[in-house]
């Protein structure tokens, strides 16, 4: 039976509700209004709802408008900062003006996003700084730092996002010192908490969600205030971060991080200097001869090639001991700071993870590594990270809302509720709007070859060019590797399409180049994928290369796969062909983003009709129409033009 907050909300969502009274480009959607309602009963039942809703179907109103009505606490979770500061910024005040309604609500982000006083007041120029440019960089956030009432670097638009100098002064878990630091009181992160725990309505994003949990798994108290409902967005992201907050990791960079924090901490205490900073020197000097002696190594694997690898091992004990004699030079000193405090008990959590590493493995994860060009990471990810996610939903005796538009694999949610531990949750797909039958095409080149194929990524850009002529340009090619990109750059280079490509320049800014072109063409990999909007004439065109499972050697995969065979499944259509057809409806969703967008999705992976797993991708996709003829192509691009 529904609710009298499901009637309300469904209600303020239609043909005569408060919001299409109060902004003027709103449309009433029943699809929106059956998920606000389903949300709303949920919360009034303390229940979980997982909810897949379609591209256009407007779910972060669909979420918004009952629990501003329930009038209780609740976290709502995001994907990434972007959306985060957009709905804080954006959709919860129009929705709160929309309805009337009084609360308060607060952003709160990850330390990394906020300055530390304490940091900044003990950074050094000789150690700290780069280059020229990162000098005026500094002398900027020091201006900037006397004035700020947030300490948000969102604040900051002089200086990249990214930039090397903010994780030279932002607040890290690692380095804060907690009440014994002198600018406690003026924490910028402190005072975040603080506005969070005041408020009504709290935006966060699903890292400091996963962070928090992590704590309480732990025993350590806790980041967020509780809640009575919890709303996560995208929450398809959710299981994978799940397992990165829930295992262990060391790097070489959090390694060398110490060891600058050392000499930083070192120079605010009388003759202590010359004492830390050999044993500091002998610390990065020892990570640059272990990230020497993994050469050969590829780029990720499993623990036991790594310590197959002769002289990785020998890097890594070296490593140990440099460790061990800093940590003991910082344990004779600890006492002058509480900096040097800290720093102490981050190089005993380090040799603490590198002992785990290294020894005795436990039987319900998988440790492996990763290389970069100058550093490692070493890493513990759990296999089920079910029982942990269940156990923090069960104590907060909340509602839990999950809402994606990309859930549900072939119609059934099974493939996302094991892994969020859910025993029969409540379950809604709210259809998109938009009448993808009419506003799109779904072509699969004939005559191609097994994506295996030397010849393949050819074969493609021969078979997408004459669609790129039809459309004009204005397209994504989405690849399931850096390789395949790289092939299709240099296949289209010399093209008469202005091309804008992954690596070359910032996301934000190939995008803006992109809408501005009128006919470029975008190449790019899994980041374009999901978080990009491009509505309208500027985007007709939608190209995935071959069906996006992951990799075959990544070694959380291949443990995963054991898992699962373990336990009397089957690997690859219990694991990979749901995670491939998640991220294949994620691409599909940039192709038709408005009621008026038309477009052609273009699947040049033969396995999609040749295969019988295929019709689990295209049943999982909206109602396309299907053809494998360029001429149905180029007569969808000439109505196109024809209706201009």
């Amino acid at each position: 039976m529904t609710g009298d907050l499901a009637q309300r909300s469904r209600a303020a969502l239609g043909s005569s509700g408060e919001l299409v009274q109060a902004l003027p480009n709103f449309t009433p959607r029943l699809a929106q209004q059956d998920l606000a309602a389903a949300i709303a009963d949920a919360i009034e039942d303390s229940a979980e709802l997982v909810s897949e809703a379609g591209t256009g179907t407007g779910k972060t109103f669909a979420y918004l408008v009952p629990v501003i009505l329930s009038g209780r606490k609740a976290i709502l979770s995001t994907g990434t900062k972007a959306l985060q500061d957009q709905l804080h910024q954006r959709d919860l005040p129009r929705v709160r003006e929309a309805l009337g309604v009084g609360f308060r609500s607060a952003l709160l982000k990850g330390r990394a996003n906020y300055l530390c006083l304490h940091r900044l007041n003990t950074a050094n120029q000789r150690d700290l700084f780069a280059s020229p440019a990162e000098v005026q960089q500094f002398g900027a956030i020091r201006t900037w730092a006397k004035r700020t009432q947030f300490g948000d670097f969102n604040e900051l638009s002089s200086i990249p996002e990214g930039a090397r100098i903010l994780s030279q002064v932002s607040s890290t878990a690692d380095s804060c010192l907690g009440t014994d630091c002198e600018f406690y009181e003026d924490c910028f992160v402190v005072k975040a908490r603080q506005r969070a725990l005041a408020a009504d309505v709290v935006v966060v994003n699903h890292h400091l969600l996963l962070a928090d949990l992590s704590l309480k798994d732990t025993g350590m108290g806790q980041v967020l205030p509780d809640a009575q409902v919890f709303v996560i967005d995208e929450a398809h992201q959710l299981p994978e971060l799940a397992g990165q907050f829930l295992g262990s990791v060391v790097s070489g960079n959090a390694v060398a991080e110490v060891g600058r924090d050392a000499i930083r901490e070192a120079e605010q205490a009388s003759g202590t200097l010359a004492l830390v900073r050999p044993r500091v020197d002998g610390v990065l000097s020892a990570l640059r001869q272990a990230r020497k002696r993994m050469d050969g190594l590829p780029a990720k694997g499993p623990r036991d090639a790594f310590m197959q690898w002769p002289t990785a091992s020998e890097g890594l004990d070296e490593l140990k001991d440099a460790l061990v004699g800093l940590l003991e030079q910082l344990q004779a000193v600890a006492d002058q700071t509480p900096g040097l405090l800290r720093c102490a008990e981050r190089c005993r959590d380090h040799l603490d993870t590198l002992a785990d590493w290294t020894g005795a493995q436990r039987s319900n994860g998988v440790y492996w590594f990763e290389l970069g060009q100058h550093s490692f990471r070493l890493r513990y990810t759990p296999m089920d990270v079910s029982d942990s996610l269940r156990n923090q939903r069960e104590q907060t005796q909340a509602s839990w809302i999950m809402t994606s538009a990309t859930l549900a694999v072939d119609t059934s949610f099974t493939h996302y509720t094991e892994k969020m531990g859910m025993n029969e949750p409540r379950t809604l797909i709210a259809p998109s709007p938009f009448r993808w039958d009419e506003q799109s095409l779904l072509y699969v080149p004939p005559n191609l070859p097994d994506p295996s194929d030397r010849d393949f990524m050819a074969a493609v850009i021969d078979a997408v060019r004459p669609v790129l002529e039809a459309s004009k340009g204005r397209a994504f090619l989405l690849f399931a590797s850096h390789a395949n990109l790289r092939k299709a750059h240099a296949l289209l280079k010399d093209g008469p399409w202005p091309l804008f490509v992954q690596g070359e320049g910032a996301k934000n800014a190939l995008l803006d180049g992109f809408r501005k072109s009128g006919n470029g063409v975008l190449l790019g990999t899994a980041t374009f994928r999901e978080g990009v909007d491009v509505v309208g004439d500027a985007l007709s065109v939608v190209v995935i290369d071959k069906l996006p499972f992951a990799p075959p050697d990544d070694p959380v995969l291949v443990a995963r796969q054991e898992d699962i065979r373990n336990r009397g499944g089957n690997p690859f259509a219990d694991e990979q062909v749901p995670q491939a057809v998640i991220a294949t409806k994620q691409a599909a969703g940039r192709l038709i983003r408005s009621e008026t967008d038309r477009g052609v999705l273009v699947i040049a992976d033969p396995r999609l009709l040749g295969k019988s797993y295929g019709r689990r991708f295209i049943h999982s996709l909206p109602t396309m129409r299907l053809t494998r003829q360029l001429q149905d192509v180029q007569e969808f691009f000439n109505e196109s033009n024809t209706g201009d």
